[in-house]
């Protein structure tokens, strides 16, 4: 007999397989020594009041031997000399775009600007040491894209748009743990990652596809409104479509477009700061302890929103037990991001910090930052989002003295306008430098967030504290354009055999979206391809 049970139980007996098969033992009136298995299907932690229980789902197997695999692999096709699909960036789109090609018997052809994913570390990692960035290697740019060093959350809300489970289910038959199947907000870790990215790229090349490392695309090739190939910084590449995959941060790649006269548009964001409390504080309020999380409990996440004049103000990525980490692309910019280890154990715990950002406020008088260097964009251009996105990376990198030292200030301090005399201790390796952030950040990012942060105290208490530091600049958080495409056919506008996908294209917003994004693209690409 197979049962499944909606349970609200304690953390303590939520930890293991032997103390569920007891409770539900008692509860249900099954005798222990039936029980052959439990699987957890699903499991939230309710944190709200002082007293926290996990909420799990479970299949029960009694008198039973389980025989089905915990998650359903794919079967994937050999595709060698079958036709070819460029896939432009090894992100999760194009990595999920690249999977599903050849499930539905199609060669494709990856070409990443950046590095494998091993070889990459060694470039993220010099970053802290030397403050030189590789444009071609960095937290962006490389096999796995953005998510593959910072963090790894598979979180999504965009659940109307394609087979989650069936992404989580991919990750799994590549080496993922199968608790990602069951936790409310799955998470694959910094350290778990790459192992399963060199899996998935293992698959496509032995299936017959091709991925080629340090490859950047430098123009599209089109023949009477047709897309037919890319011309990179290796040579050219050949097909009748391309999937578009580049992530939110290849800004070339936006301008190439713009010049070619390609339909793209600008589009709202959200921008602000990585704000990071020790981790121990984040636990004792979220978990309502004086002995925070305790032996059986994760790292305490949060989530923050609210509205401040018409805004959304809001936390993002946050990171349980995490570091925060130097996000450039390019010399002479600095950002931030975060990032977690699977086992989240680390002794600070952050977020990003933003505010809404629509289209018509960067020509607000207070979004106006001038620097040396940049070109006025007109008002009606679909770059001046990202224009403004610069402008602020530049100036934080300014700020942080010409090099990836990221200007910040204590929490207490930056609400109250004041400048920190000191600074506590963080996880950002490259080093903070005390900084007046609410004098030079643009006013209706700063005056919005210090008011967010002012509701937020208030609503957790604790929250607002001089021990937590506010850490300049978190830019990042969508694609700047969208490169417009057909709502129902995924290709764009007025380019015959492009399609624009993931979070560069500004159709995404994570790993799991983004992957999402990819298989969808794939489908639409196939359909195309039959015509």
């Amino acid at each position: 007999m197979v049962c499944e049970y909606q349970i609200r139980v304690l953390p303590q007996i939520a930890a293991n397989e032997q103390s569920i098969k007891e409770y539900l033992s008692q509860e249900k009136g099954h005798p222990l020594r039936s029980i052959n298995a439990v699987r957890v299907l699903r499991r939230s932690i309710d944190a709200r009041q002082r007293t926290i229980y996990v909420n799990l789902t479970v299949r029960l197997f009694v008198n039973e031997i389980p025989t089905c695999d915990e998650y359903t692999p794919r079967s994937y096709q050999n595709v060698e000399g079958c036709k070819p699909v460029i896939v432009v960036g090894a992100g999760p789109a194009g990595l999920f775009a690249a999977l599903k090609l050849i499930e539905l018997g199609l060669r494709p052809i990856v070409v990443e600007r950046g590095k494998d994913v091993r070889s990459r570390k060694i470039d993220v990692a010099a970053i802290a040491r030397t403050h030189i960035v590789d444009a071609e290697s960095n937290y962006c740019f490389g096999e796995g894209g953005a998510g593959a060093y910072s963090d790894g959350k598979l979180y999504t809300r965009s659940k109307k748009r394609g087979n989650i489970e069936g992404i989580l289910n991919v990750f799994c038959q590549h080496g993922a743990s199968v608790a990602i199947l069951s936790d409310a907000h799955p998470h694959l870790g910094t350290d778990k990652l790459p192992r399963i990215i060199e899996n998935i790229r293992n698959t496509i090349i032995s299936c017959g596809g091709e991925v080629h490392f340090e490859t950047r695309m430098d123009t599209l090739l089109i023949n009477d409104g047709k897309v037919c190939g890319v011309a990179t910084s290796k040579g050219e590449f050949l097909a009748d479509a391309v999937i578009l995959a580049t992530g939110h941060s290849a800004k070339d790649v936006y301008r190439m477009l713009h010049s070619k006269g390609v339909t793209i548009e600008a589009k709202g964001i959200a921008m602000g700061v990585r704000l990071e409390h020790p981790s121990e504080l984040i636990d004792r309020i979220q978990y309502h302890s004086a002995q925070g999380r305790g032996k059986y409990l994760p790292a305490a996440e949060y989530s923050f929103t609210t509205q401040v004049e018409g805004r959304g103000v809001y936390s993002f990525c946050m990171c349980p037990g995490g570091v925060v980490v130097p996000s450039a692309s390019a010399p002479e910019e600095l950002l931030v991001n975060g990032m977690s280890p699977s086992h989240r154990g680390g002794r600070w715990s952050n977020s990003g910090m933003v505010v809404q950002i629509n289209t018509d406020d960067i020509e607000h008088p207070d979004a106006q930052i001038d620097i040396e260097g940049f070109d006025a964009v007109p008002e009606n251009s679909p770059l001046k989002v990202m224009a403004f996105q610069e402008k602020l990376e530049r100036l934080c990198w300014l700020m942080g003295n010409r090099r990836q030292t990221a200007p910040a200030q204590r929490m207490t301090d930056f609400v109250h306008r004041k400048l920190s005399y000191d600074l506590g201790s963080s996880s950002y390796a490259p080093g903070l430098i005390s900084s007046p952030m609410h004098f030079w950040l643009p006013k209706f990012v700063c005056s919005r967030l210090q008011q967010g942060f002012e509701k937020f105290g208030r609503s957790s208490h604790g929250f607002l504290t001089r021990e937590a530091t506010v850490i300049g600049v978190e830019t990042r958080t969508s694609s700047p354009i969208r490169i417009v495409r057909s709502a129902d056919t995924l290709q764009h506008v007025a380019l015959h055999g492009l399609f624009p996908c993931g979070e560069g294209a500004g159709y995404a917003g994570g790993i799991v979206s983004a992957a999402v994004d990819g298989e969808r693209c794939a489908v639409s690409v196939s359909e195309y391809l039959q015509k």
